[in-house]
Parts: C-alpha cells; structure tokens; sequence
C-alpha cells in the first residue's frame, strides 16, 4: 500500500508539471488579471493559515501556520504592488 507521504510528493510533483505547462501557455495580455486572481488565491491563503496558526493543536502548527501567514501575505502585496505597476502602463498620459 502507498503511504500518505508518497501520495502528497506525487501529487506535488505533478502540481509542478501542470502549473508550469499552465502558466508557460498564458499570452502576455492575460498576465494582469491572472496576477489578480493570485492575490484573491493567496488571500484565502491566508485565512487557511490564520485559521492553522489559531487551531492550538501544536506549537509547531502555531510557529507553520505564522510562517504561512507572513508569506502569503507578503505575496499578496507584491502580487498587487506589480499588477498596480502594469496597470499603469496601459494608462494614457494626461496632457
């Protein structure tokens, strides 16, 4: 029988090839609302580690859930920080 762990790597593994054929795939003009709807990913991102961080189950899911909280939110941010700058590149300058 396979052990949970080797499903979990397989599964990852092959998250790896999709995403990679996914995203190689995408035209340069879908890279702005695809940034967007990352954020909006990443902000459930967050919740998902609020909600591990605040479980009390552990100290180590408390010190994992933190961890995931500072990087979800810091993608987030920079997710918004880079969509915010290639909007502005579509904007017409005001004479």
């Amino acid at each position: 029988m396979i052990g949970p762990l080797l499903v979990s790597l397989y599964v990852f593994i092959l998250a790896i090839f999709v995403g990679f054929e996914v995203i190689t795939k995408v035209p340069p003009l879908l890279h702005t609302p695809l940034m967007s709807g990352s954020n909006a990913i990443s902000g459930i991102t967050i919740v998902g580690a609020l909600i591990s961080a605040g479980a009390g189950h552990s100290g180590l899911s408390a010190i994992l859930g933190l961890i995931a909280v500072i990087f979800a939110t810091i993608n987030v941010v920079g997710g918004y920080l880079v969509t915010d700058r290639m909007l502005e590149m579509f904007k017409k300058e005001k004479k």
